[in-house]
């Protein structure tokens, strides 16, 4: 058996390996090998690379190349296999094979070697390829047209769950439908056919209860949540005030109530939305326990659901941006300076910030120049005793600014304040006012509530150090 094993196929393969394509292959192989091992090992005792072009050429090109040149290796054999053939060359009996040679069993023993190392190296190439194609550095670095969606969120509550933990499901189906879409993600880049900027994936989101509900549990009780809210004044003081706000969160209490804002979304509620964005929600419709129905509507439908996307509503209709936040520039000036990131102690800088954030700039790049050359402008020409002072804080408040503008805006992607409207509250955006307008009238005369403190008490407004925060303790 080892005998004809030897004539059939071993004899044969390297007497129609020895040409210039199977040898190129090889070389090719070989040389992407050691250059793939060498970095992995480098990574594994050295310090990680966080460029990822590195991750681009050694995940998914090099091991490419590696494979390539395997498949060299056969085709330069068929190739002069049928070449011969054709010219009647294929000899009769190929060179004999003779292990009593030394150095014809070195070299079998190297050929066993390489082709175990091979089949490691294609292995731990293919996972390592897989993993990094679902690391959050691919997905947001790799891609520049997604810098807006990564650079949210990094900053978010969220940075450390992987993107495809939210936005590709478990199995080969989740996985196979994923893989096509970057493709036609990669054509559309690779021909500039990509929209500016990037629609939110509303449409395609998978349901709540296999994304959020994998980490939160939303039918727990949460019961109350205090929140406070900072705001400075546009006054050459930036006085300060906040807004305490306490939150009735709820949930299902021990009694199995529906309390709360969760509490009573948590029944079952469909809604028609007749716009992308999910911000135009002319009818609702709400199943109670006992299974009846109660649908509320603009008296503009006179009791007809209209055409248009109908949806149950899950954790997503409210959180929608809840990785990928962009602030408007008011709420992140407020809270980059509530931070001390920019400090209220330099007169007028709230006004002079907002101005800044909000001009026209072509680029990133542009802003990154003209925000911190506008504010050392400004008190150069208005008030030069306090850049004469504290230039330390005019720099860093500068440095600020520009951090809060390239964290929200980015032109190059026509991604400017608002053009991601957040659904949560209804301050900034329509959010809670969807539905809870006034103006979502059942057939009985019954709207949908637009009391409050159905949702949130209000402790204190726009005031100066409030006394409740200093009843609490809270500074």
């Amino acid at each position: 058996m080892a005998q004809r094993f030897r004539e059939n196929w071993v004899r044969p393969a390297l007497f129609f390996g020895n040409n210039p394509i199977s040898l190129a292959g090889g070389a090719i192989t070989s040389a992407a090998g050691v250059t793939m091992i060498g970095y992995w090992l480098m990574e594994l005792f050295g310090r990680p690379n966080d460029n990822p072009y590195l991750g681009i050429i050694f995940f998914l090109i090099l091991p490419a190349v590696f494979v390539l040149g395997l498949l060299l290796i056969p085709v330069g054999v068929f190739i002069r296999r049928r070449k011969l053939q054709q010219a009647g060359q294929v000899p009769a009996e190929f060179p004999k094979i003779d292990l009593n040679d030394r150095m014809f069993r070195h070299g079998l023993d190297i050929v066993l070697v390489a082709t175990i190392v091979n089949l490691l190296v294609v292995s731990m190439a293919s996972y390592r390829g897989a993993a990094y194609m679902d690391s959050p550095q691919f997905c947001g670095s790799s891609c520049h047209v997604m810098h807006p969606e990564y650079s949210a969120y990094k900053v978010s509550a969220h940075s450390h769950v992987d993107c495809v933990a939210c936005h590709i499901g478990s199995g080969a189906e989740s996985y196979f439908k994923a893989k096509v879409n970057g493709t036609k993600q990669l054509i559309e880049v690779s021909f500039n056919r990509y929209p500016k900027p990037i629609p939110s994936p509303v449409m395609n989101l998978r349901p709540a209860r296999e994304i959020c509900e994998g980490c939160h549990t939303p039918a727990k009780f949460v019961g109350e949540k205090l929140l406070v809210k900072s705001t400075f004044a546009d006054d050459e003081k930036n006085t300060e005030s906040q807004s305490v706000v306490l939150l009735h969160l709820g949930g299902i209490d021990s009694l199995s109530h529906l309390t709360g804002i969760h509490g009573v979304h948590l029944g079952h509620i469909e809604y028609v939305a007749t716009d992308p964005t999910r911000t135009a929600i002319p009818w609702v419709e709400r199943t109670y326990a006992d299974g009846s129905k109660t649908a509320f509507g603009l008296s503009s439908l006179k009791g007809t659901a209209p055409q248009g996307e109908r949806r149950v509503m899950d954790c997503i209709d409210c959180h929608n941006r809840a990785a990928h936040t962009m602030q408007t520039a008011e709420d992140a000036l407020n809270r980059a300076m509530a931070e001390g990131a920019i400090s209220p102690q330099l007169p007028w800088v709230h006004k002079q910030g907002l101005a800044l954030l909000k001009a026209d700039y072509k680029t990133e790049d542009e802003a990154r120049q003209r925000i911190p050359e506008g504010l050392t402008q400004f008190y150069r020409n208005e008030h030069p005793e306090v850049l004469a002072q504290h230039p330390d804080l005019v720099k860093a408040a500068g440095a600020g600014l520009v951090n809060v503008f390239t964290t929200n805006a980015f032109p190059d992607m026509k991604v400017t304040w608002g053009t991601h409207p957040n659904h949560i509250g209804h301050m900034s955006y329509p959010g809670c006012f969807r539905c809870h307008d006034g103006d979502h009238v059942a057939q009985n005369g019954k709207s949908l509530t637009q009391d409050c403190a159905v949702c949130h008490n209000l402790l204190a407004v726009d005031e100066a150090k409030p006394k409740v925060l200093a009843d609490l303790g809270i500074q």
